[in-house]
């Protein structure tokens, strides 16, 4: 009883002198490479925006888990989807100025992806709904593979371009601060970020159906008994999970080239941000998925850009391994599991 609270300072202080122990290294193996500050302020402008995403795509995977008790590892596909999706409309020859037919573009995509992502969740999920959560884990790990290999089937091996926001053409607008670099489309990354988790939180707060989600993740068998249908609140929780991971893609379409595949990686990376945050909390999942992007990204900066992806791993790893609940809001559980 009266160790539990000697093993939070020292919690801390682990943490604490981890974080300066990487910092430190980083330093060191920067100035052997002759990074300046402003070399430093850009690795992190650019992992803030590299983690705007994680985050997003890590809320997808906190809707279905704190619903349904699955890891969807079909999430990345979403965000392949929303952006592949997206740049094949504003292809399409329509009588709409360029503008507009981005928008519409948006608009398909998001609608498209989340549509695919609610007849997942009927046609795979909710059939086998009773079978253990490894079995549905596995469920969703086939999705992946059917939902790439059929991308690869309608777009083929090689990487599309989708035109930036700000300009609508394939070269977007710099700002130029002292030396560091920022895109125009950086900035619609992170404004789609912050709009994103305002009108989650009405959703979720302010509205009957986003509190029937809550409740269901907070306890499911006694949501079920005031009346509120857990097959429903499953269904919402994909085609939420789906949007959020299709907006995601569209706003990053811009500055990456969308390929059938760009969903493998990322939908790691957004894994890793959701371990981060515990599984179960908004916040700490988009803490986690900034932290994350803004750490793979200054790692790769100061050694080499190919082990960015190693990053991702070796983070993963070590979470599974020492702190398995997440290190931004592990304490927090459904009820029903508490």
């Amino acid at each position: 009883m009266h160790r539990k609270p000697q093993r939070q300072p020292v919690r801390i202080l682990v943490t604490v002198l981890v974080v300066l122990g990487v910092a430190a290294l980083s330093l060191l193996l920067g100035s052997q490479k002759g990074l300046q500050p402003q070399h430093y302020i850009q690795l992190t402008i650019d992992g803030v925006r590299a983690g705007s995403i994680y985050a997003l795509m890590a809320l997808g995977f906190v809707v279905v888990y704190s619903v349904t008790g699955i890891i969807n590892f079909a999430q990345g596909e979403f965000v392949m989807l929303g952006a592949m999706i997206c740049l094949t409309v504003n292809d399409l020859d329509l009588p709409l100025p360029p503008a507009w037919k981005m928008i519409a573009a948006i608009l398909a995509g998001v609608l498209l992806t989340t549509i695919i992502g609610a007849t997942m969740e009927r046609l795979t999920i909710r059939p086998a709904r009773r079978s253990p959560p490894v079995t549905l884990i596995i469920i969703t790990i086939g999705v992946t593979i059917t939902l790439r290999a059929a991308a690869l089937l309608v777009w083929g091996a090689d990487p599309h371009v989708l035109p930036a926001f700000t300009t609508l053409a394939l070269e977007d607008k710099i700002f130029r601060f002292g030396g560091v670099i920022v895109q125009a489309q950086s900035l619609w990354i992170w404004a789609t970020l912050i709009v994103t988790l305002i009108l989650l939180y009405f959703f979720l707060e302010r509205t009957l159906l986003g509190k029937a989600l809550r409740a269901c993740a907070v306890n499911r068998r006694a949501a079920q008994l005031v009346g509120i249908n857990p097959d429903r609140m499953s269904l919402l929780s994909f085609a939420l999970a789906a949007a959020l991971g299709a907006i995601g893609g569209i706003v990053l379409g811009p500055v990456t080239r969308p390929i059938y595949d760009m969903g493998v990686m990322l939908g790691l990376r957004g894994f890793v941000a959701a371990i981060i945050g515990g599984l179960v909390s908004v916040p700490g999942v988009v803490v986690g998925g900034l932290l994350l992007g803004v750490v793979e990204n200054i790692a790769a900066g100061v050694t080499d850009p190919a082990y960015k992806s190693v990053v991702s791993f070796v983070i993963l790893i070590a979470i599974l391994l020492f702190r398995p609940q997440g290190i931004i809001g592990g304490g927090e559980k459904p009820a029903e599991e508490a």
